[in-house]
């Protein structure tokens, strides 16, 4: 595993993680809070099948923090990593997912196929209010890492382990990488704009995976789905947000096969 950087045309330097593999690109999209390496546990079978990088959003991990916080300029942070290195596989979770969306409507030559794991297009029914204290009633500092597990862990174990990757260590105790008060602005924006206008325009092949306890509301990712014109959903039962966590070998299963689909079809020219 590699790392290095990339520069944005707002001048924000971003830290990509090559995860190593050959070939076509696949780019993980990581969620909101979280850092490229959490995919390492999918990383490691994903180099089977071509080369695996991930960046740190913007604001994320060890990557830069710059306004604005909004999906359009993340999107185009995604554009400047993947431009050099041709049409890709994204593969995003949550905030990823929607950048990914978004990515592949804005920019289809850089996007062969899509996988999209537990996202909706459309947060209007929720407030910012609501996200900012939830955000805020987090108890910063954490006083150890098992603080970071227990307090992130609860219903869902694998999120306190996602978390507890997403934070570092200072003089007081543990802080949470990415600062509240800017995850606070991504996820107002979410509030206020909705994307299913961008759907009908993803004309890739998409994989949707859907967590039983999602984040989205009931039926939403399926209709996501049938807006697209060429895409699949999966709703994985016993599964919270983290879905590629939580079920580990069906989420690879759902993934491989629909690669192994999506090799077999010549790319659009």
């Amino acid at each position: 595993m590699q790392r290095r950087t990339v520069r944005t045309d707002d001048d924000v330097q971003l830290q990509i993680v090559e995860f190593g593999g050959s070939g076509a690109p696949i780019l993980l999209l990581h969620g909101l809070m979280g850092r490229a390496t959490t995919w390492w546990p999918v990383a490691r079978w994903l180099v089977a099948h071509g080369r695996v990088l991930a960046p740190d959003a913007r604001g994320h991990g060890r990557s830069q923090a710059r306004g604005p916080w909004t999906t359009d300029r993340l999107v185009a942070d995604v554009e400047t990593v993947l431009e050099p290195l041709g049409p890709a596989t994204v593969i995003g979770h949550s905030m990823g997912g929607l950048h990914a969306l978004v990515l592949a409507a804005r920019r289809p030559d850089l996007v062969r196929a899509l996988i999209v794991e537990d996202i909706a297009v459309d947060f209007t029914d929720r407030s910012a209010a609501d996200a900012r204290a939830w955000f805020t009633a987090l108890p910063q500092p954490f006083a150890s890492l098992a603080h970071v597990r227990e307090v992130f862990g609860v219903p869902r174990r694998e999120f306190g382990d996602y978390m507890s990757e997403c934070v570092e260590e200072r003089a007081d105790g543990y802080h949470l990488l990415a600062e509240v008060e800017h995850a606070v602005a991504i996820a107002a924006e979410w509030a206020q704009i909705t994307h299913w206008a961008v759907l009908p325009q993803v004309r890739c092949p998409a994989l949707l995976v859907e967590a039983e306890e999602s984040v989205a509301p009931p039926g939403h990712m399926a209709e996501m789905a049938r807006r697209m014109p060429d895409a699949r959903h999966v709703r994985v039962l016993g599964t919270g947000h983290l879905v590629h966590a939580a079920a580990p070998e069906t989420y690879r299963r759902h993934v491989e096969a629909f690669l192994s689909a999506v090799s077999r079809t010549p790319p659009p020219r």
